[in-house]
């Protein structure tokens, strides 16, 4: 089982930023696809940003131009840089993972795999 470990959720007033990590227990080499998704109170849970093996990024059209998801160097984890946040952004955020059954061959079958989710509160 590929365990997912958010980090970096917290109260940021209203313009701040915050900064999300997930650490992963397998080399997110073996992922097809990592991303965050959110779920506010009263609200489907909805896709912010994914990345994929090839550094493509997908971004919710609410999010875009203000929020960042990277992967990093050790192949470990992503992360997700938040700026200009606004109330509107208050969710519980939720990583991601697609885990590929062959990872050398970049494709076939996956395992979705999720977080536990870290609480992010945008307020004054």
């Amino acid at each position: 089982q590929v365990q997912l470990v958010e980090s970096g959720g917290g109260l940021v007033q209203p313009g701040g930023s915050l900064a999300l990590s997930c650490s992963s227990s397998e080399s997110i080499f073996a992922m097809k696809i990592m991303g965050w998704y959110r779920q506010a109170p009263g609200k489907q849970r909805e896709l912010v940003a994914d990345i994929n093996r090839d550094f493509d990024t997908n971004y919710s059209e609410s999010v875009k131009g203000r929020f960042t998801v990277s992967r990093d160097n050790a192949k470990t984890a992503i992360h997700l840089q938040m700026n200009s946040l606004t109330p509107e952004d208050t969710a519980v955020y939720y990583c991601y993972a697609q885990r590929l059954k062959w990872p050398q061959a970049g494709r076939g079958p996956t395992t979705d795999y999720w977080g536990q989710g870290t609480q992010v509160t945008v307020s004054s």
